[in-house]
């Protein structure tokens, strides 16, 4: 049976605003919730970007059972995987047993803030896989130096270590990606009901049982309006191929998110009032192998969405 999760869109939402969502989705009855880790939303239009790290801090206060991801981080780059070993030591540690630790290759609308070349992905998988061996060695809570290709670390430790370690999950959008996956970490993120990268991670030896994916959803009463909502709030996500990785500003997602139509936004985002549409989108995911999926509902009626996921959704799935 597939677990259901709630998305915590920081690029719609106020930190303490995110922190109340947190606290209505595990009333609501979600097991687990992802927060997106960004320094730009994605569009003006959402209007927010808090720093993650601030934001868990206050979800850690008003949560009790539910697991929370970080959906997902990029570890390089912007930050040192150093500060970022150290950043998730003290979440999981106010999260105890209950931080998973989402992570990726990152896209040039955060990671060139720093004016940082932006690599090719090749080069960021490579990145990634050094970031992710830095941090599990600092998480041992020893001394630590480390003379790699792309990171330096010297005689750095970790006083503060939680008892449980979280797990570390990677997103992969392909075979090659989700054989990293397998490899490096301890569990899957996609955002695309495909199977193939899924595969490919459980046969890099992957727990084929922690594997995320996410549904983006639009609920609302009357459809047109939640499709004009999906379009206006997140237009983006329906453009085609690695557009979404490559693109620098919001500005040019606002002008990119013009050649998206009503029709093709409702082909990447479930939207209205039919829960058969949602159990069919969800289905899609279990079919690919996904034991985990979490929605993101876009758009300021979170309210309305959780009303709708605890009396249509969750119940299908406890």
């Amino acid at each position: 049976m597939v677990a259901l999760g709630y998305t915590l869109s920081s690029e719609e939402f106020r930190p303490n605003e995110l922190v109340a969502n947190a606290r209505r989705a595990e009333e609501t009855g979600f097991t687990f919730a992802s927060i997106s880790d960004h320094f730009h939303p994605w569009l003006d239009s959402q209007g927010h970007a808090p720093f993650v790290w601030s934001t868990l801090g206050g979800i850690a206060q008003v949560t009790e059972r539910m697991q929370i991801m970080t959906g997902v981080t990029c570890p390089m780059i912007r930050i040192h995987p150093a500060i970022i070993a150290q950043a998730v030591a003290t979440v999981a540690d106010m999260l105890p047993g209950r931080f998973l630790f989402g992570i990726g290759t990152g896209e040039y609308l955060n990671e060139h803030i720093t004016g940082a070349q932006w690599p090719p992905i090749s080069k960021r998988q490579d990145m990634m896989i050094e970031a992710v061996a830095i941090i599990r060695q600092l998480w041992e809570g020893k001394y630590t130096t480390h003379y790699g290709t792309y990171y330096t670390v010297e005689n750095a430790r970790l006083y503060t270590v939680p008892e449980v370690l979280p797990p570390i999950l990677i997103a992969a959008a392909g075979a090659e990606s989700g054989e990293i996956a397998g490899k490096y970490g301890d569990g899957f993120v996609n955002t695309s009901p495909d199977a193939e990268p899924i595969d490919a991670y459980v046969a890099a030896g992957g727990d084929k049982e922690a594997t995320y994916g996410q549904v983006t959803v639009c609920w609302g009463k009357d459809k047109d309006e939640a499709v004009n909502t999906a379009l206006e709030i997140w237009g983006y996500s329906a453009l085609p191929g690695q557009v979404k990785q490559e693109l620098a500003l919001p500005l040019y997602f606002e002008q990119a998110k013009a050649l998206v139509t009503p029709e093709t936004i409702q082909e990447k985002i479930v939207c209205g009032p039919d829960s058969a549409e949602y159990h069919q989108k969800i289905q899609g995911f279990i079919d690919a192998g996904f034991t985990h999926v979490y929605l993101h509902q876009v758009g300021p009626d979170q309210e309305g969405f959780f009303d709708f996921a605890k009396r249509e959704l969750l119940p299908s799935y406890s």
